[in-house]
């Protein structure tokens, strides 16, 4: 009985998230995160404790289901409605200054602010115009112009088609079926690899492969080498 109300419970579960839509993680709001713990722990309840009946649980999540179904109805119809429930951008850095009130708004500290540059690629902070926390939670930068970086169309500069690289290696074996899909074989692949001085597959983590055949080659046990501590 627990195994049947365990897969019913999923298969309900599935079926009013994917009705939700497909938000990854970092882009749900406060709202979408309360009713996803929510429904989270009804699931729980229905399959674990033999007092709450299956489909008293499957009522309650469509319930949580439809609510989230009509909130995020009526915050595309009205501005104040998305404004009080899912919430407004902050600014956390504005003209090169940290904002302090902005900070406190989403109970961040710096060490937080730092980390999410870091995290965005940015290691000095001097280098950041605007710091921005979106309603969902993810921290937008924009750069000051001087480290903007420097795009194609600044300089009149035509670039050659870049598509989408082809993983030809992982962890140590070969992907036939990508290869097949380049319209190569494991004889030319070992060969180019062979070329490259890289004589043993199961030493790859990963190889790509771009649209102008040019193989991108990342070795297993490689260890970072540390050049300083974050706080």
């Amino acid at each position: 009985m627990l195994t049947i109300k365990s897969v019913g419970s999923l298969f309900f579960l599935y079926l009013f998230t994917n009705a939700l839509g497909k938000k990854q993680i970092n882009q749900l709001n406060m709202f979408d995160y309360v009713i996803g713990i929510s429904i989270g722990n009804v699931v729980a309840e229905m399959t674990v404790n033999k007092e709450v009946l299956f489909f008293d649980g499957v009522f309650v999540m469509f319930t949580y289901a439809l609510i989230s179904l009509i909130i995020s109805f009526i915050t595309t119809k009205s501005i104040i409605a998305r404004r009080l429930i899912v919430g407004v951008p902050i600014i956390l850095i504005e003209n090169g200054n940290i904002i302090e009130s902005g900070l406190k708004k989403v109970k961040f500290d710096i060490n937080d602010l730092l980390e999410e540059a870091r995290i965005d690629g940015y290691f000095d902070i001097s280098e950041i115009e605007y710091a921005i926390m979106e309603a969902n939670g993810k921290v937008s930068f924009l750069p000051k112009s001087k480290f903007s970086p420097l795009k194609a169309n600044d300089i009149k500069l035509k670039k050659e088609y870049i598509g989408l690289c082809t993983n030809l290696v992982i962890d140590g074996k070969i992907m036939k079926n990508n290869l097949k899909s380049i319209h190569k074989d494991e004889k030319w692949l070992i060969k180019r690899l062979s070329n490259m001085n890289f004589n043993k597959i199961d030493d790859l983590l990963l190889v790509t492969c771009d649209t102008n055949e040019k193989l991108n080659v990342y070795l297993k046990g490689v260890k970072a080498n540390p050049y300083g501590k974050f706080e």
